[in-house]
């Protein structure tokens, strides 16, 4: 008698960073042994490496399995999961519940390959189902908490506890007997768990930069957009790039200058929304680096900060904008934040709720021409990334597709078994000078994902260039020039045919680093 067919079967794999147990290969070899005792056939696979199971909107693979399923005639009638952890850790159990009962209901049920109880709907398998689901939920609170508690700890016996050190600090790994090791370079991680970081002072020029912004602060009462003026003016960069109002207040908002240590302001657990702590919950400690300005002088800087902030009036905000209309004939984000004497146009927003709010009070309307002007920019900008998008979907054919977070999210690509690639045209503009520039306006995760940056020509309706970015690490928005040295970063994409050979290449240097 003939052997029965082979069931065609898609195997779904997700890697945190918990235990060894549960990496790639393992969850693979584990399913493939199950698929072959049951008489499965592994056609497709879906992994996200490296992702938590927490939200679905962090997870590109399932959320393609997904749609690949609900759209009817996937290449498979069954999906093998290791375990129902692996599934996701979804801190409301019905939402891992509803995905699989999703799966169910369009005849691809789910198979959890290295659970004791079969998938097969009887009572016990419901009951331990809904259990497992509960206990992964509830591991993933209880380690929250345990992380947050353990980097608590750390802050408090005076260690630095992630994150870039800053201008003028650089960070010193030091070995578990608390010698000193070596200093660690920018996006370089500690290579023993066990040992710790502190802050140690930079490069003695740049020392002497943030010695001078306090100073100018404090003895000058300089604001922090004239300060970044005067640095431009002298010539010296900010990280390669441009000081601007926020890298100026950043230093002199931040005790670490001063020696101190702070952490927890406010905290994002569970994939939550980020909400602030109150200071009786920060994590603290004082004089546990080498400082590089004195206690005095830092305080003497935030009261400066205060006076000239926190007391002004709303009157006296909108007295500001009022006299830079009757100099300017109009205003703009970019006079806003470039003129002296004016608060940045985040000030605004913050205190009359949006800049357009701001503008009505002090009788300011912009025209129709300039909304429709917009209107049509934006969807010139839209057609360019959706034909940039469809070039690559043609070249990359069934091996790539297109995702996009609700109706209003750019959208991005997946690569099937490669890396998710972010999407950015930047429009072209011109200097006072005349000189071309590009705007840059990124979102959230363009910010922290693997890009690829589409540098418009003069008319703003075609593609002058393409580079590959590991991310988008120059704040919400600023300007590149023609030959900019940040762009220098990522790969310059002379054919698409070769983008996802270089996104693989930016991914596992991102993963080495």
């Amino acid at each position: 008698m003939a052997n029965a067919p082979f069931v065609p079967a898609a195997e779904y794999v997700r890697m945190s960073t918990e235990h060894q147990q549960y990496s790639i290969g393992n969850q693979d070899a584990a399913i493939r042994r199950y698929a072959a005792v049951h008489g499965f056939e592994i056609v497709q696979t879906y992994a996200d490496p490296g992702k938590s199971g927490l939200a679905l909107k962090h997870r590109p693979a399932l959320a393609s399995l997904l749609k690949d399923v609900l759209d009817g005639q996937p290449s498979y009638k069954a999906i093998l999961v290791y375990d129902v952890s692996r599934w996701g850790r979804f801190q409301d159990s019905d939402e891992a519940a509803h995905y699989e009962f999703l799966c169910k209901t369009a005849g691809v049920p789910v198979h959890y390959c290295a659970e004791m109880f079969p998938n097969d709907d009887s009572f016990s398998s419901l009951v331990m189902k809904a259990l497992k689901r509960a206990m992964a939920g509830e591991y993933s609170r209880e380690l929250s908490v345990k992380v947050f508690d353990t980097q608590k700890r750390i802050v408090q016996n005076g260690y630095w506890c992630g994150g870039m050190a800053g201008y003028g600090l650089r960070r010193m790994m030091l070995s578990p007997l608390g010698d000193r090791n070596h200093l660690l370079h920018p996006g370089e991680l500690k290579s023993i768990p066990t040992a710790r970081v502190i802050l140690v002072p930079g490069p003695s020029e740049e020392v002497q930069v943030v010695r001078d912004i306090f100073e100018m602060v404090v003895s000058e009462r300089r604001s922090a957009g004239e300060i970044a003026r005067t640095l431009n003016g002298r010539g010296i960069a900010y990280f390669g790039r441009k000081w601007t109002y926020g890298s100026v207040l950043g230093i002199l908002k931040h005790p670490k200058y001063a020696g101190n240590n702070r952490w927890g302001q406010t905290t994002q657990r569970l994939a939550g929304p980020r909400r602030r702590v109150p200071r009786s919950q920060w994590a603290e400690a004082h004089q546990v680096f080498q400082p590089l300005v004195d206690q005095q002088t830092f305080d003497s800087a935030q009261r400066v900060l205060r006076d000239r902030t926190c007391f002004k009036s709303d009157e006296q905000l909108l007295d500001q904008l009022r006299k830079l209309l009757a100099e300017k004939g109009r205003l703009s984000e970019n006079l806003i934040d470039e003129a002296r004497g004016v608060a940045i146009q985040s000030t605004y927003r913050r205190r009359f709720g949006s800049l357009q709010r701001a503008y009505e009070l002090i009788g300011f309307t912009r025209n129709q021409d300039y909304f429709s002007g917009r209107t049509v920019l934006r969807k010139q900008t839209q057609a360019l990334r959706n034909r940039v998008l469809k070039q690559i979907c043609h070249l990359y054919s069934g091996q790539v597709e297109v995702i996009k977070d609700g109706p209003v999210g750019r959208p991005r690509l997946q690569f099937h078994q490669g890396p998710l690639v972010c999407v950015l045209v930047s429009r072209w503009g011109r200097t006072p000078l005349g000189r071309a520039t590009w705007c840059v306006n990124p979102v959230e995760k363009e910010r922290h994902s693997i890009t690829l940056l589409c540098r418009c020509t003069r008319e703003n309706n075609d593609v002058f260039d393409y580079h590959l970015l590991p991310n988008i690490d120059r704040g919400n928005r600023f300007r590149l020039k023609e030959r900019d040295a940040w762009l220098s970063r990522g790969e310059a994409v002379v054919d698409l045919s070769c983008l996802r050979a270089l996104a693989l290449q930016l991914r596992c240097l991102r993963e080495e680093n």
